[in-house]
């Protein structure tokens, strides 16, 4: 069997540029690519991409499921913050940015501080500190 690795998450998107300059303001990620349909953020390890819905069909021989209105959360991203007043200081900033807070910060019964955000194509990520003794 051949080793496979996940080599990138691809968030698909009505309006490229408008999030691409969300994930870029409000969480501090630097593109290292930016195209009218597409954008790479630098970082280690996995890539993360925004890409045109529209764009997609082409790709995909005219799948129809690119041609309908994007319906429902298909994924989540998770972003580590340092500490629990980190979360708090982003989850202001994103919320200034144009996202949407969805669940304000809880402490978990797994040790964590947890938030939730939509971004502006309404996507819901968490944001969350591992909380330490």
């Amino acid at each position: 069997m051949t080793d496979v690795r996940l080599e990138g998450i691809t968030v698909l998107a009505d309006d490229v540029a408008a999030l691409t300059a969300f994930f870029r303001d409000a969480l501090g990620l630097r593109p290292a690519i930016v195209e009218n349909d597409y954008a790479a953020f630098e970082g280690e390890g996995v890539r993360f991409a925004v890409f045109s819905r529209p764009g997609m069909g082409p790709n995909t021989h005219d799948h129809p499921d690119y041609r309908m209105p994007r319906s429902g959360q298909a994924f989540e991203l998770n972003f580590e913050c340092a500490d629990a007043p980190a979360v708090d200081q982003l989850l202001a900033k994103i919320r200034r940015l144009g996202g949407l807070v969805v669940a304000a910060p809880v402490q978990t019964t797994w040790g964590h501080y947890s938030a939730f955000f939509a971004d502006p194509e309404g996507n819901i990520h968490s944001l969350f500190a591992v909380l330490r003794d």
